[in-house]
């Protein structure tokens, strides 16, 4: 399964909430259900969900836990304040206009002591393919800022979160979208090069030996996505109280 955030360092752990704000088909929710923990995901794309949460619901009963999807967007969540101990938020932030909005909002529901991974585009995969092209960002739901890690820490920090750590991820794919950028993005996938290198990609998903290399090397020289692991304040002092 191919993830992007790493699930052991943002502490998932059997019995906990988490909540996948813009989950996609739900990998990640998939991978945190793995690991025993209750997942809601959460995506504003229906079609995205529709499949995905039948599996989802399935797989949670066939383990004695909680799956569920909700249709909904990262600026209204449909959930009480301190609900979730876990959040992830994947390749969302870069699609939005106000991420600091998105941020307060997940800060919001984050419960005090838990944690959240948030990714992004790493800014330098995304100038190699502005420079190949607008094409890139011109796409329909196609990105509309170019991050800088402070930028999003900072937006972190005015919603109340603390920045733990970063992390990097996807080192294989920044040439497969370099390469799609270059054979002209929409019809990238007409062209055999592409196809051949979305083939290998599909192949090394589970590979020890590749993992390897992406974690050693390539997710050091050109990493596609960057992760915050942040933290909400308060649990010391919830407990202590």
């Amino acid at each position: 399964m191919l993830l992007t955030v790493d699930l052991e360092r943002l502490d998932v752990r059997p019995g906990n909430l988490v909540l996948d704000a813009g989950c996609g088909e739900g990998r990640h929710c998939f991978g945190c259900l793995e690991r025993g923990a209750r997942v809601v995901g959460l995506d504003l794309d229906f079609d995205s969900l529709r499949l995905s949460s039948i599996r989802l619901r399935e797989r949670a009963a066939e383990l004695g836990s909680l799956g569920a999807m909700n249709q909904g967007d990262a600026f209204h969540l449909p959930y009480r304040d301190e609900t979730f101990d876990r959040i992830i938020c994947s390749e969302v932030m870069e699609h939005v206009h106000d991420y600091r909005g998105a941020a307060r909002e997940l800060a919001r529901v984050t419960r005090p002591g838990g944690r959240l991974a948030i990714t992004i585009p790493t800014t330098t995969s995304e100038n190699i393919y502005l420079r190949l092209g607008d094409e890139y960002f011109e796409s329909p739901g196609g990105h509309i800022r170019i991050f800088k890690p402070r930028q999003l820490a900072r937006g972190l920090a005015e919603a109340g979160l603390d920045t733990l750590g970063v992390g990097f991820a996807h080192g294989f794919h920044t040439p497969y979208w370099v390469l799609r950028s270059v054979m002209h993005l929409p019809n990238a996938d007409d062209s055999h090069l592409v196809r051949l290198y979305r083939k290998f990609l599909i192949r090394i998903v589970g590979s020890p030996l590749m993992d390897r290399v992406e974690k050693s090397i390539l997710n050091f020289i050109c990493p596609k996505s960057l992760i915050l692991y942040a933290e909400k304040p308060g649990f010391r002092a919830a407990t202590a109280s």
